[in-house]
């Protein structure tokens, strides 16, 4: 009776035992299977701030899509409030536009930036007559990122006009910082 007890209670280990190893082997083949998948939009953008004799205050959010893990391309609106006040000259403006962009990633966290960009700029002579008009942009540079969270990073990036336009405000290659936030969903 002994050997039979004792082979029960040796079989019944056993089977328990195969079961959670059994178990055990299952969950962890299927969380193997499931792997992170970084989403394919992302969406970001800037905000201006600065306040003084001159005042700009300017919004640009963008999204982009990641056609692959290197290479994605976007879109983005701005618009900005600018005032320059100094002494008998009083100037503000309202400009906005929009611009398509493309990044090429050489690792996660260095790019390659190029974007086309139209502006709409409220211009003002010393007389105080104003006439709108659209300045184009092509920027070309390159830029650094810093992820903060899983979805969510620090962008900064140096760029430089290349079209150079008579009405650009970037003269001479005079290079343009821009420092924003990115979100993927």
């Amino acid at each position: 009776m002994k050997k039979a007890f004792l082979t029960l209670v040796i079989a019944a280990t056993v089977a328990l035992v195969y079961g959670q190893n059994n178990t055990t082997a299952q969950e962890s083949s299927e969380s193997s299977t499931e792997t992170y998948t970084p989403p394919k939009f992302y969406y970001g953008g800037g905000l201006n701030l600065t306040f003084g004799s001159v005042t700009e205050v300017g919004i640009s959010p963008l999204v982009g899509y990641k056609v692959t893990p290197q290479f994605s391309v976007g879109s983005q609106l701005t618009f900005e409030y600018f005032k320059y006040d100094r002494g008998s000259y009083d100037y503000n403006a309202t400009n906005y536009g929009a611009s398509l962009f493309t990044r090429y990633r050489f690792v996660p966290q260095v790019y390659a930036h190029m974007e086309f960009s139209m502006m709409n700029y409220d211009f003002q002579t010393y007389q105080g007559d104003s006439n709108r008009d659209w300045v184009p942009f092509l920027f070309v540079g390159g830029g650094f990122s810093q992820p903060i969270s899983k979805n969510t990073w620090v962008n900064a990036q140096l760029l430089f006009d290349v079209i150079q336009d008579d009405n650009s405000p970037y003269k001479d290659w005079e290079p343009f910082y821009t420092i924003g936030v990115g979100v993927g969903f």
